[in-house]
């Protein structure tokens, strides 16, 4: 049975959810084994030591550009009609929102892929974050905030197309953004060779990274088969967390895509990866004041990432494989911001010990 039968005999949509429940089920199971993090990467870099966490960032981020681009020099991909390259973005909103969400997910300690998975593991910090991330995120799209995010992406906007292209703004073809990706696959191997990172940790890293591709390719390979309109996107977590939020209050007034299985199917991954290696364990916050510190980051994750239309993975890693310029701005301030926020509100306190990458997240 190919592609397109099965589209004509399930819908559009039904294909396209399976595909997210598929994508992202092996994400979460993925990112729960390898403990995938964008803010646990930037602390130890910002603390001046490159070692298994940069690693597995870093293995990840350039297995998604080296996959994706790879795709596209094959004839198997084009991302010129995706949302972060086609439509018109805000540099401004890459820039504050980037900022805020660095910020939130040093708070809340750990970004909007981390806290899903980590909600599937018991913790529930984490489930409490990401429901406060998830409401704010829909606020910032159709709600209270929404004036507020308008006013922000207004204040310094580009076209879409070419404008949003980073390699046409550099002039360069997707063989240069392949071999960027090497580049970085050799600087991730190399760190994760000097860190001594368990080999099976180097493969679920590749495969956080692989799924994004694949993920590309998957929706990609649904819009040429199919005669509705089909968005072309990836992972990411802002905008379908609140979507899947909303689907579980009304489902009436929600359309079945993509995003709408990606939500549930990184969680059924993270809880199977938790429960087959008996990594399961409910965990709460010790006092009032951590309570605090997490919502309000989580507001900042929520709102930043609408902001800049996409989270540390969303913009970080999905946007930035297909070398989206508001995408790699974003992925910068998320840095930047969550090294400057380390700095000003954990940097005096002890530093936890080191735990292998394949021990317990917290």
């Amino acid at each position: 049975m190919d592609l397109i039968t099965i589209i004509e005999t399930l819908g559009d949509g039904p294909v396209l959810a399976l595909g997210g429940v598929a994508v992202g089920a092996a994400f979460g199971f993925a990112a729960q084994r390898s403990r995938f993090c964008l803010r646990a990467a930037s602390i130890e870099f910002f603390h001046g030591h490159v070692g298994q966490k940069v690693a597995i960032w870093l293995m990840a981020f350039a297995t998604a550009v080296v996959w994706t681009q790879a795709f596209i020099l094959l004839g198997l991909l084009d991302v010129s009609e995706a949302r972060q390259l086609a439509q018109r973005g805000s540099l401004s909103g890459a820039v504050v929102g980037g900022l805020m969400f660095g910020a939130g997910m040093i708070m809340t300690r750990g970004c909007a892929s981390r806290l899903l998975v980590l909600s599937a593991t018991g913790n529930l910090r984490a489930l409490l974050s990401g429901l406060v991330m998830a409401v704010t995120a829909q606020s910032a799209f159709r709600g209270a905030l929404a004036p507020l995010r308008e006013i922000i992406t207004g204040w310094w906007t580009i076209d879409g197309a070419g404008a949003r292209d980073l390699l046409v703004v550099l002039g360069l073809g997707h063989g240069h953004a392949l071999a960027v990706g090497l580049v970085w696959c050799a600087a991730a191997y190399f760190y994760a060779v000097k860190s001594k990172l368990p080999a099976g940790t180097w493969f679920t890293a590749s495969g956080v990274g692989g799924m994004v591709a694949v993920g590309w390719l998957f929706t990609y390979g649904i819009s040429q088969a199919s005669f509705a309109p089909t968005r072309i996107t990836s992972i990411t977590f802002t905008g379908p967390s609140a979507d899947t939020l909303m689907f579980v209050l009304d489902q009436s007034r929600m359309i079945w895509n993509f995003d709408i299985g990606l939500v549930p199917g990184v969680f059924l991954g993270s809880l199977a990866g938790a429960l087959l290696f008996k990594e399961f364990e409910l965990q709460g916050f010790r006092d009032a004041l951590g309570m605090r510190r997490y919502i309000v980051g989580a507001v900042l994750m929520g709102f930043g990432g609408m902001l800049a239309g996409g989270c540390a993975v969303g913009a970080g890693v999905s946007g930035g494989a297909i070398f989206a310029l508001t995408a790699w701005v974003t992925l910068a301030c998320i840095w930047a911001a969550a090294g400057i926020t380390d700095f000003l509100m954990d940097r005096e306190a002890p530093l936890p010990a080191a735990e292998p990458a394949s021990g317990r997240a917290g």
